[in-house]
C-alpha cells in the first residue's frame, strides 16, 4: 500500500491535476519538449475528433481526458499554471463581453 495519501478523485482542481500529472510525468515531458509534447497533444485531439463522430460514450469520455491531460502536460513543461490562466482569463466571466452569461454575437469568438 502506497504512504502517498490520494485526493479524492471525484472532484479533482486543475492545480490538483496539474501536479498529479508533473508528479507522474515531468522529467519525460521535460525530456520530449513543448514540440514533442504538442504532437502527442495533437493526436488525442485526433482521437478525440473520431470519438466524437461514434457512438461509444466510454471511449469518448476517455479521449476527452486524454486531451486534458496532454494539456495539461505541455502547461507543465512551459511552466504555466493553469489555474491561474483560467483565473485570469475567465475569472470574471466572458472575456469578451464580461458578463458570466456570454452576450457577446454568435459571429464572434470571445
Amino acid at each position: 500500500m502506497s504512504s502517498d495519501p490520494q485526493p479524492n478523485m471525484s472532484d479533482i482542481s486543475f492545480a490538483d491535476l496539474q501536479a498529479k500529472i508533473r508528479t507522474m510525468y515531468f522529467d519525460k515531458d521535460a525530456a520530449r519538449g513543448v514540440d514533442g509534447t504538442f504532437m502527442w497533444f495533437m493526436e488525442e485531439v485526433g482521437e478525440l475528433a473520431s470519438a466524437l463522430r461514434g457512438t461509444d460514450k466510454e471511449n469518448l469520455a476517455e479521449e476527452f481526458a486524454d486531451v486534458i491531460a496532454w494539456l495539461v502536460t505541455i502547461a507543465n513543461v512551459a511552466d504555466v499554471d493553469l489555474s491561474q490562466a483560467l483565473i485570469a482569463k475567465y475569472g470574471q466571466g466572458c472575456p469578451g463581453c464580461g458578463r458570466l452569461e456570454c452576450t457577446c454575437p454568435v459571429e464572434e469568438k470571445p
